[in-house]
């Protein structure tokens, strides 16, 4: 099975908060040019300040600039199953490869209540639904046997696990094993390779917006058959990561990153990171070891 990396796209914002549509495209064209595939309005993407009709017209904008060169996946996940269901009816009729449902927020969901959200909305499109997983941002969690259960609805094609564990990834890889069609995506950008290794179908990653050659390189030597170079290329990417996101909160860290490498993809949303004299110096320090300064 061929291996494939998705970079969990930034949002790019003019100075004034809107939404930069021509920098988000260029960000668009830097990935393709990586080789790398989209997914838009996810964690990185600043989702949760987004409208809901900012969310549209920014997977409007994507898929148009994409144009069919890789596969875009768009996150429809809302703390209510009825929002979710708009965007999802909305991202089905503009015409993606998948869409993620990132579990509910703020909401405590029991284990019923998570099937019956994602059942609901795999039951109403068309578009591959794939379950997202990130507890630590959601304080719900998809349990493995949950996993397992909603794998066999035939509208829900995989999940993207965020949560760090790999004992809990394993777990989803388990399904996948089981299930056929149930593809596992890694979000951890240390687990990249070993993810790969051991099963998953690729990855979903934040850090591929600051290193997407890196990132496609992991992946490309793995499915050539040569995993020197993807340990290589992992290396520097685990190396990269436990540099910056020593510094904060992982998705500011990145678009703050990418922000000193090109101010046009401006910053995130208030009340996110703002600009700070003494981090961006830190920031710029570990740009350049890596050579990205």
């Amino acid at each position: 099975m061929t291996k494939s990396a998705y970079v969990a796209l930034v949002t790019c914002f003019n100075e004034d908060e809107t939404i930069n549509f021509e920098a988000t495209r260029a960000q668009v064209r830097r990935q393709i040019a990586a080789g790398n595939n989209i997914l838009c309005a996810g964690t990185n993407g600043d989702f949760t300040a987004l409208t809901f009709e900012e969310k549209v017209r920014l997977t409007e904008e994507v898929v148009d600039e994409v144009g069919g060169q890789v596969k875009v996946i768009v996150n429809a996940g809302m703390p209510a199953t009825f929002e979710t269901l708009k965007l999802a009816r909305e991202f089905d009729r503009i015409g993606v490869d998948g869409i993620a449902v990132i579990t509910p927020f703020f909401i405590a969901c029991t284990q019923e209540g998570l099937i019956r959200h994602f059942t609901t909305v795999a039951d109403a499109v068309k578009t591959p639904i794939y379950l997202y997983d990130i507890p630590a941002r959601t304080q719900n969690h998809i349990e493995p046997e949950t996993a397992r259960i909603l794998a066999d609805h035939g509208n829900i094609a995989g999940i993207k696990d965020s949560g760090g564990s790999q004992e809990t990834l394993a777990a989803y890889m388990a399904v996948g094993r089981e299930v056929e069609g149930f593809d596992v995506y890694s979000g951890p950008d240390h687990l990249v390779l070993w993810s790969m290794e051991n099963g998953a179908a690729g990855c979903i990653s934040g850090l591929g917006n600051v290193l997407p050659d890196v990132l496609a390189g992991i992946v490309n030597a793995y499915n050539s058959g040569d995993l020197d170079e993807a340990r290589r290329c992992q290396e520097i990417y685990t190396n990269f990561r436990t540099d910056l996101y020593a510094l904060g909160f992982p998705p500011a860290l990145v678009k703050r990153s990418l922000y000193l490498m090109d101010n046009s993809v401006g910053a995130s949303r208030q009340p996110a990171l703002l600009p700070n004299r003494e981090q961006d110096g830190k920031i710029l320090d570990i740009l350049k070891k890596y050579g990205r300064a």
